[in-house]
């Protein structure tokens, strides 16, 4: 197998971003630019990624050292060209591609294609190209009978060059010794002294290399992000491609354009997904599955047939079939529901193990608890789990219990198999299986108090 080294250019800071995060650090459709990239350059069958780091070198490279990836480090901002040599492409071997960290809507898909006919062309230098209706200020893509001739950046072309559409998208495949042979000769006789890529093209054709430009249909391939408003451009792309994808898999979304779904999310066939909701992370949603308008879902597993009614939100949960869940439940880390269970509105649950068929309809905070299957769960009902030390305490109840509104339970505490709790009880101490437990002052009723009270008043 052909070895495939990626060079990733990475090392600017992007000031026009104003932001104190180096520009591939900025997120699109919830991951990093520069981890987007590194993904879907494995895609496309890359071998080794090589990544040229500069300015805030250090958070880079904790963001990208854990994907096994080569750090190179570009002292100076020189050019693009003073980057590559950075990459020490010298130890490579194979073919090499070039690419900008800053191009996080790259198909891992389309690269393989470009590829595969950069190597069926024997081709020794491409550079990859596309048309736009309005190439602003790409460098323009000359070509005489159909070969490339050279590369006009914009700001040296004429207005007859200026009319031409067909743009370099900063995307380069060499031959590595060709890359080598060439790299050295690229000199800064420039405005800014800068060394720049694009005149390896130039000097590659003079030494009768066969070099190409790669012309590609795609345009999102040419799409670099260098301010906040071309961020929240590729984020619209890449969540509209998301909702894409899933559709044509046979999930329901009603509203595309107001829908945010990251890449790693998986859905299955029948389920609905309504307007404005969130679903990100490592988060798996089964088939016939409804989720509401506003609900926010990250790294979660949600079972088959299951509703989750509008404005909840779930994060580290489980939720098993046939469950249904909200409106407006907050489900915390650690957090099981089961089969058939209901969740209702207002409900809040963190460390809870919600057992099968059991139901708390609204009002309700459980924190570490582990609760029986067919259990009710009066309104009102809160375990105290925090206690005056600083550490949480457990609140166990068995299978079949009832529960009246407005119980507290002081953990630790247990409630055993088939009890019930009489509502307003605090209760404080374990309670046994079928056992009543009722924990609340003695009512006292004084007959005439409001009336005296009144006069007293009025005398007054």
């Amino acid at each position: 197998m052909q070895q495939l080294t990626a060079i990733i250019l990475a090392a600017g800071r992007g000031t026009r971003m104003k932001s104190p995060l180096p520009k591939v650090l900025h997120p699109v459709a919830g991951e990093p630019m520069i981890i987007r990239i590194l993904k879907n350059l494995k895609k496309a069958g890359v071998t080794e990624s090589r990544v040229v780091v500069g300015y805030a070198q250090n958070l880079v490279k904790q963001v990208i050292e854990p994907l096994g990836v080569g750090v190179y480090v570009q002292s100076s901002q020189n050019g693009t060209a003073d980057a590559v040599r950075a990459a020490q492409p010298e130890s490579i071997e194979g073919d090499i591609l070039i690419i900008n960290g800053d191009h996080p809507l790259i198909d891992g898909d389309e690269i393989a294609a470009l590829i595969k006919t950069f190597n069926e062309e024997k081709q020794d230098l491409a550079v990859v190209s596309c048309e736009l209706k309005n190439p602003k200020d790409f460098g323009r893509i000359i070509r005489r009978n159909g070969d490339l001739v050279t590369i006009v950046e914009a700001k040296d072309a004429s207005m007859e060059t200026l009319k031409v559409r067909e743009i370099n998208t900063g995307i380069y495949i060499v031959k590595a010794k060709v890359l080598n042979e060439y790299l050295p000769q690229i000199q800064n006789k420039n405005a800014k002294q800068e060394y720049y890529l694009t005149d390896l093209i130039s000097l590659a054709i003079e030494g009768q290399e066969k070099v190409q430009a790669l012309k590609t249909k795609s345009k999102k391939i040419a799409f670099g992000v260098n301010s906040m408003r071309e961020l929240a451009l590729a984020n619209k792309f890449a969540y509209a491609d998301n909702c894409r994808k899933l559709m044509d898999s046979g999930v329901m979304i009603l509203d595309p354009q107001h829908t945010y779904i990251e890449s790693t999310v998986e859905i299955g066939s029948g389920s609905v997904i309504y307007p404005n909701v969130h679903l990100r992370g490592s988060t798996k949603i089964g088939s016939f599955v409804v989720l509401e308008p506003q609900c926010y879902v990250v790294d979660s597993t949600i079972g088959n047939s299951i509703q989750v009614r509008a404005g909840s939100y779930i994060e580290k949960s489980k939720i098993s079939d046939k469950a249904s869940v909200g409106p407006y439940a907050r489900l915390r880390p650690e957090t099981e529901i089961g089969e058939s269970a209901h969740v209702g509105n207002f409900v809040e649950f963190k460390k809870v193990k919600f057992g099968k068929g059991s139901k708390a309809g609204h009002l309700t905070y459980l924190g570490d608890a582990e609760i029986g299957e067919d259990v009710n769960i009066g309104c009102g009902t809160i375990t105290c789990n925090y206690a005056v030390d600083k550490k949480k305490y457990k609140t166990k109840i068995g299978d079949r219990v009832f529960v009246g509104s407005d119980s507290q339970f002081v953990a630790p505490v247990s409630v055993g198999p088939d009890a019930i709790i009489g509502s307003g009880s605090t209760i404080t101490k374990d309670v046994p299986a079928n056992a009543l437990g009722i924990a609340r002052a003695k009512q006292t009723v004084i007959e005439g108090y409001a009336e005296r009270l009144k006069k007293k008043n009025e005398q007054e």
